[in-house]
């Protein structure tokens, strides 16, 4: 396409026409491939002749068409651009970046990015050559544009990845500095020359980001960039040009070179300021770094602050920084002896203001209450805040220095509350008393366990916190609010005091203010935490749950979602009656948040955060209702729009928390029903397309699907279940490149298949057996043979005579039970088995081992019945001494009142048993809650495994998992049951058996005898126990 044309077509892309802007837009994507079509685009960009809109049109569809098609994103995609074109525009590119307008830089900023980040070094050699030429008073401006882009790309990189830099660097730098120095000199300088110094620095930056380059350590050189970032420090910000507006102001070019400036040094400071930190190799660098700049640029950054004192500007920014460095430089005694002598200043004159209430915080309450709402709560925000910095700072000086500042700083405070209270309501200081609120706030921990503050705590809230609770200033009712929840949990003397505070942060939740409502719900969550007596709460929660819903369509945060869910832990079954409003109003909430962060599309956008909190307190809701299925069954419609939308790849952002949902519904309802049958599809598709990562978690309800609902799992033809739980796991485990990480909840299922489809689902005992063993030939890790075989028990379990006939037909019998045996006797040096460590790992094997005793004598030889009646043997001893353990630590832990903290030193070998023999033997309660904990493990305590260490002891717990009726299975019980059933259908092979026993192994079967008698004993009192429940 010729040139005119092209111009045409990108006109007809600005018609106010929708038909003739597709058909521009067609005919570009038509012609975009042909060749000299880049190059051609790029002439219109810079032709200074054309229409402006045309150019900005011709520079979109450029950025856009070389970010996709510049270089492959795959290694066999075929090139969509000639070499000739690139070279083309490599060439052409470079001279004109600095004479476009800023409206077209940007974007063709963007494509030299994606050139240089593709093409550098490799394809484009001599992009450094044109760098350095343009450096040389040749065409600075973008020398220094494209040094900038060329930087940035090693700005994160490490080791070899980073050699290119000090290429770079070994090229430019002396360049950069004559030029830095030019540009210090002169008299009165333009913004132009605050534009070169602001890249000047930016490259600097991204060069020392990660690692100083070898150039630096030079200490001349070193000195000669120090001299020169000191002097831009130190030289005040030109005050003719600066705009008004504070807004802009904050962005303009000198404040912008402040910053960066700034920046720099506090790098270097983090870096070389702390001697204990260093390489030894660069342990002199820093000792020449402290001794010479450390505290000339803490002197500089003090003299920068001052201005503060006198009413003067400085950017949030920049307050920020330099507080940063105070702030690190407070532990340092060189560099506090520094700041000593101008503490009281800093920290009275200055650092106190910046915690008050001020002028912009008014303004902004006044005119965008949600704005001022979503800041106060924002973490980004908090990097940027001189506020937030300045509470740093005072917890830091407390904390390092607390014993000659501490008193002084509470004197201080104390002044204020005294000067606030006896002040006329006229003259009363509310933007201190504002500040000072912060301050007792901010340091909670402090004073709460630091005497003579921490007694007088109570007393200080009294007479100074909660009056604000009716102040008629906002900002201090809602300063009230948050005080009080920071110090919600102190013992008070008098409850009243207590419940007074309670009932003043539940007002608050009425106020007219928004910003005071929502520190009121976050207050409310430390007092429902802190309650002792919930009917203190109890009468008041319907309106409580109606306020938080009523602030839940007014604005999007998450810390709202998590008082609600404290609200809800801490009631438990008594939010039954609300569970299906609460739930409606949480699914409302969800699709508005969802709605937002799909507009907004930021990654750290509040509505997209809020909507996980919505979907997190839905889960907790389901818990605290778990022993009422009818109440899950009424939730169960309004949540299966979000789960049937959010389990698509629609739903990436809340997958997790879904699941959880999907889980919890699953396991909690009386039977599953025919809608949530239809979330099975959707979990496959997933699976096959993004969700490999979430497989642990889909486990879960799969694992509930065919526990709970086997009938219809075994009976349905449309879908066909069982085929499709067979294409997924086959495709998964049959997957080479798929590592034993991935596919670990693969063969959990097809055990959770034989386990609960016992008898009924025989065609697919070779095909799962077959895969088995196929992926057992590759597995490395011992936890994920370990699986595998237990898989193979499992089958043997189900059927051992169709099991092992397979494993023969297959055959692999001999090697998998060599195998298997091995796996069995191995242990480390200190005696701890490497493998089959958890008690259900042991008890499954057991199981299936003790199925082969019962096969006819054909099927197995006499030598391999012995061999298989030692493992057994050895197997139950081992199972029972680990349950007899694990009681044993869980009586200590009940003794030492650890509410089930456990260290590393105190598992054995990696169990953290469950106790499977003791569940039934809980009441119904403990059963009951031992459910849900296995549910909540399930879903959130699968981890990656080291892979560096196949004999990890950090394996999974039994704790997590899956329900199956194996569970009602006593292995002593049935070990002891099937010989006996040996002894009487064939006792000479029985007497053949026990003979080939060594005394050792009689005095075991004897001990495993004797224990299964009392474990029948056990079970049958248990049966009773609950039959006696059950009737009362």
């Amino acid at each position: 396409m010729d040139l005119p044309s092209l111009l045409v077509i990108l006109q007809g892309a600005l018609c106010p026409s929708p038909d003739e802007r597709k058909a521009a837009e067609q005919s570009l994507n038509q012609f975009q491939y042909a060749p000299q079509h880049l190059v051609r685009v790029l002439q219109i960009i810079v032709d200074n002749n054309c229409d402006m809109a045309v150019r900005q049109v011709a520079s979109i569809h450029f950025k856009n068409f070389i970010a996709k098609n510049w270089s492959p994103h795959e290694p066999d995609e075929q090139r969509k651009i000639s070499q000739t074109d690139k070279n083309m525009v490599r060439d052409n590119i470079l001279v004109f970046v600095p004479q476009l307008p800023p409206l077209l830089r940007v974007q063709i900023g963007e494509c030299l990015k994606t050139i240089i980040h593709a093409d550098y070094p490799e394809q484009w050699p001599h992009l450094l050559d044109w760098v350095k030429h343009n450096l040389q008073d040749k065409q600075v401006y973008g020398a220094l544009y494209v040094l900038r882009i060329l930087a940035r790309k090693y700005e994160f990189k490490s080791d070899e990845e980073r050699t290119p830099v000090y290429h770079i660097v070994e090229e430019t730098f002396p360049h950069l500095l004559n030029i830095y120095n030019r540009l210090v000199q002169i008299v009165k300088p333009s913004l132009d020359v605050a534009e070169l110094i602001k890249f000047i620095c930016k490259i600097f930056w991204s060069s020392i980001y990660l690692e100083i380059p070898k150039q630096l350590f030079d200490p001349n050189l070193f000195n000669a960039w120090m001299i020169l970032f000191l002097n831009v420090l130190e030289r005040p910000v030109p005050l003719e040009g600066q705009p008004v507006d504070l807004e802009i102001r904050k962005s303009w070019g000198w404040w912008k070179v402040k910053k960066w400036t700034i920046h720099i040094l506090n790098r270097l400071y983090t870096r070389f300021g702390d001697l204990k930190l260093q390489n030894p190799e660069n342990k002199a660098f820093a000792q020449m770094f402290q001794k010479n700049y450390a505290g000339k640029i803490l002197e500089c950054h003090l003299n920068l602050l001052n201005v503060i004192c006198v009413g003067g500007y400085l950017p949030d920014r920049v307050i920020n920084l330099i507080l940063q460095y105070l702030t690190n430089s407070i532990s340092k005694n060189a560099m506090y002896n520094l700041l000593q002598s101008r503490l009281d200043t800093l920290l009275f004159e200055i650092i106190f203001p910046l915690m008050c209430f001020n002028d912009t915080d008014q303004k902004l309450w006044d005119e965008d209450p949600h704005e001022y709402v979503r800041k106060g709560y924002d973490i980004i925000e908090d990097l940027y805040s001189p506020r937030t910095a300045a509470m740093d700072f005072v917890s830091e000086l407390v904390r390092k220095r607390g014993k000659e500042n501490l008193h002084k700083f509470i004197q201080f405070i104390v002044e204020i509350f005294k000067s606030y209270d006896e002040a006329l309501v006229e003259y009363k200081p509310y933007r201190q008393k504002d500040g000072a609120l912060l301050a007792v706030g901010a340091l909670c921990d402090k004073l709460k366990q630091t005497e003579p503050y921490r007694s007088q705590l109570e007393h200080m809230l009294v007479q100074h916190v909660f009056p604000e609770f009716t102040s008629p200033f906002g900002h201090l009712r809602a300063k009230a609010a948050w005080v009080a929840g920071q110090y919600a949990h102190i013992n008070f003397s008098d409850q009243n005091t207590f419940r007074k505070a309670l009932h003043s942060v539940v007002s608050g939740m009425r106020d007219p203010e928004l910003p005071v409502r929502i520190d009121s719900v976050f207050a409310l969550r430390s007092f429902v935490e802190a309650c002792r007596d919930l009917n203190e709460i109890r009468p008041i929660l319907p309106q409580l749950l109606d306020e938080f819903f009523k602030l839940m369509n007014e604005v999007e945060n998450e810390d709202l979602v998590f008082t609600l869910e404290t609200i809800v832990d801490k009631f438990g079954e008594e939010m039954a009656p609300y569970a299906l409003g609460l739930c409606k109003n949480l699914a409302a909430a969800f699709w508005r948040c969802m709605n937002t962060a799909e507009a907004d599309d930021e990654v750290d956008d509040p509505g997209a955060l809020a909507a996980v909190g919505c979907l997190r307190a839905t889960s907790t809701i389901l818990e605290s209702v778990s022993r009422l299925p009818h109440i899950v069954v009424e939730i169960e419609p309004t949540l299966l729009p979000i789960m049937r939308r959010m389990l698509t790849s629609d739903g990436q952002e809340v997958f997790e928390e879904v699941l959880e949902i999907v889980s919890y519904i699953t396991l909690f309802s009386p039977t599953i029903s025919l809608e949530m049958w239809g979330l099975w599809s959707l979990m496959m598709e997933a699976l096959a397309d993004f969700a490999i990562d979430y497989f642990p978690n889909i486990l879960v309800p799969l694992g509930n699907y065919l526990s709970r609902g086997t009938a219809h799992f075994l009976t349905c033809k449309e879908p066909d279940y069982q085929q499709s739980l067979w294409t997924m796991i086959s495709s998964i485990m049959g997957d080479k490149n798929v590592e034993d990480n991935d596919i670990e909840p693969a063969p959990k299922l097809i055990q959770v298949v034989f386990q609960n489809c016992k008898g009924q689902v025989d065609q697919w005992v070779e095909p799962y057996l077959r895969i088995t063993v196929e992926r057992l030939r590759r597995a490395e890790k011992s936890y994920m043979k370990c699986l595998l075989m237990q898989v193979i028990a499992d089958a043997l379990f189900y059927n051992s005579a169709l099991a092992l006939g397979i494993l023969q037909k297959l055959g692999v019998a001999t090697e998998i039970f060599n195998l298997w045996f091995q796996m069995l006797q191995e242990v480390k040096k200190s005696g701890v088995r490497v493998n089959f460590k958890r008690e259900h790992d042991k008890k499954v094997c057991c199981l299936g081992l003790t199925s082969l005793l019962a096969l006819p004598a054909g099927h197995l030889p006499g030598e391999a019945l012995g061999r298989i009646f030692r493992a057994i043997l050895d197997l139950l001893v081992a199972y029972k001494d680990q349950i007899a353990e694990a009681a044993k630590e869980e009586e200590v832990e009940d003794d030492d009142d650890m509410d089930g903290f456990q260290t590393d030193d105190e598992e054995d070998d990696g169990d953290v048993s469950d106790k499977e023999m003791g569940v039934d033997t809980e009441d119904g309660d403990k059963a009951d809650s031992i459910r849900l904990q296995k549910l909540a493990e399930q879903a959130k305590a699968f981890r990656p495994y080291d892979e560096d260490d196949d004999d990890s002891d950090d394996d999974y717990s039994d704790d997590e998992e899956l329900q199956s009726p194996i569970d009602e299975v006593d292995p002593f019980v049935f070990f002891v049951d099937t010989v006996k059933s040996l002894q009487v259908s064939d006792p000479l092979r029985f007497q053949n058996l026990t003979q080939t026993l060594d005394f050792h192994c009689q005095a075991l079967a004897n001990g495993v005898a004797q224990h299964a008698e009392q474990r029948k004993a056990e079970i049958e009192k248990e049966r009773m126990e609950k039959v006696a429940a059950g009737g009362s």
